[in-house]
């Protein structure tokens, strides 16, 4: 890219189609990735056998449903579609402004747990610039909320950047912690391989129906408090709080932009997240879009550098 990385909307190069199966439903799932046209957004298509033009839903706050286990997304008409956090991270982290998202079922298949096959499908088709400049949100003043001991905050930053703090009774887990600045390439390197996590003694009749469907290999779920069960063992050694930083950029891509901020989040995860993103929205002196100048109108020297630094698609490291 010329001058201004990031001034300009994306959207996806060309179709992409991924099938799994829904960890929490157990269903059989297709989804589709479309190139959309500039101040689409992101949003989901749902098939529906009566209604040959199906369900659209878009991924915004406004439209959460539910938060237990993950985050979904209705209508208010009975339509929803569940586990949106990690096709949205990766869409979101690799600088997707607009897409639609095609599914035949009421859930995103899970794949191995976490964003990485949908970034590496992104990746094989590419992202293409549209015409339209870019729009952000961004942060004014800080916005904070506190729930049994959970505390989410999202503070003016100039550029996009996270800090993210779990702490489990569980010697294998423990507390750990992830700062950092957040990009295409920090989120395809440091964030994007991070698979979600469970306990085996919350697998049981009470828990996700699936949970036993997916092969051992792709949760890093432990099996009691002190080792994990998978084959192929952590991706990183700190894989349990990078996949909570993962969920976290999934979940603030209900924004509906890019955000230009920090988000800190201790002891959280999709209830914390979505209650930020309702208390953001609820101060209307809190935020404010902003639009990225075109490029061709101003030297690359004149730019605002947070603006610059946020989310584009040429970093491909």
């Amino acid at each position: 890219m010329k001058g201004f990385i990031g001034a300009r909307q994306t959207t996806l190069a060309n179709e992409i189609s991924l099938t799994g199966i829904g960890v929490h439903s157990g269903a059989p799932v297709s989804l589709t990735l479309c190139p959309a046209d500039s101040d689409t957004g992101l949003r989901f298509l749902i098939s529906n056998d009566d209604d040959a033009d199906g369900v659209e839903i878009a991924a915004d706050q406004q439209c959460v449903s539910g938060v237990t286990l993950c985050t979904v997304l209705g209508d208010g008409n009975g339509a929803s579609v569940a586990t949106v956090e990690h096709v949205l991270a990766a869409l979101r982290g690799l600088g997707v402004d607009n897409a639609l998202i095609e599914i035949d079922s009421g859930e995103v298949p899970i794949m191995d747990g976490s964003a990485a096959p949908f970034v590496e499908a992104i990746d094989e088709v590419g992202i293409a610039e549209l015409e339209a400049p870019r729009r952000f949100l961004k942060v004014l003043k800080p916005i904070c909320v506190e729930e049994n001991g959970a505390v989410g905050e999202l503070t003016p930053y100039n550029g996009f950047h996270l800090d993210v703090e779990i702490d489990f009774e569980t010697p294998l887990i423990g507390k750990q912690n992830l700062s950092i600045e957040l990009n295409p390439g920090a989120f395809r390197r440091d964030i994007s391989r991070a698979r979600t996590f469970g306990f085996m003694r919350t697998s049981s009749s009470s828990g996700p129906p699936a949970l036993h469907s997916v092969p051992p290999s792709t949760t890093p779920s432990p099996s009691a408090e002190d080792r994990v069960i998978n084959r192929e063992g952590l991706r990183y050694a700190d894989e349990f709080v990078r996949h909570k930083a993962l969920d976290a950029v999934g979940d603030l891509a209900l924004a509906g932009a890019p955000i230009l901020g920090a988000y800190r989040s201790r002891r959280g995860g999709h209830r914390l997240n979505a209650l930020v993103l309702k208390e953001l929205f609820a101060d209307p002196d809190a935020w404010t879009m902003v639009e990225a100048p075109r490029y061709r109108d101003v030297r690359h020297a004149e730019l605002t550098p947070g603006l610059a630094a946020a989310h584009f698609a040429a970093d491909r490291s």
